[in-house]
C-alpha cells in the first residue's frame, strides 16, 4: 500500500488577506479601482486628451491605494465596522419628562 500524505490546512477561520489587504478592504480597493475606470472612460468621451485623462486616474488611483492601505493597518479586520458603531452611540440620553416613567393604565386586569 502507498504512503498517502495529508496536508493540513492551517487557514481555517481565518480571514482573507491579499498583499496585506485584509478582508473587506480588498472589496473597496476593487470598487475603487472600477470607479476609477468609469471616471478615465467619461473624461476621455469629454474630450479631455488621454496623457491628461490618465495623469488624473493615476494620481486618484494613488491616493486611493494609500488610504485604503492606511485603513486596513489602522482597523484590521473589524475595526472599520467597530468605529462606524462607536460614532452612532449617542453620547448621553435625554428625558425632560417624568411621562417615560409613570404606569399608564393597568396592565393585570
Amino acid at each position: 500500500m502507498a504512503n498517502i500524505i495529508y496536508h493540513i490546512n492551517k487557514g481555517i477561520n481565518t480571514s482573507i488577506e491579499f498583499k496585506g489587504l485584509k478582508a473587506q478592504y480588498i472589496w473597496y480597493l476593487g470598487g475603487g479601482i472600477v470607479v476609477l475606470m468609469v471616471l478615465f472612460s467619461a473624461l476621455y468621451f469629454i474630450g479631455i486628451p488621454s496623457l491628461v485623462c490618465v495623469g488624473i486616474v493615476g494620481a486618484a488611483a494613488s491616493g486611493l491605494v494609500v488610504k485604503i492601505y492606511a485603513m486596513s493597518n489602522k482597523y484590521g479586520e473589524h475595526g472599520l465596522m467597530k468605529a462606524i458603531a462607536r460614532k452612532q452611540v449617542p453620547k448621553a440620553v435625554r428625558c425632560n419628562s417624568r411621562k417615560v416613567f409613570l404606569v399608564v393604565g393597568t396592565y393585570g386586569k
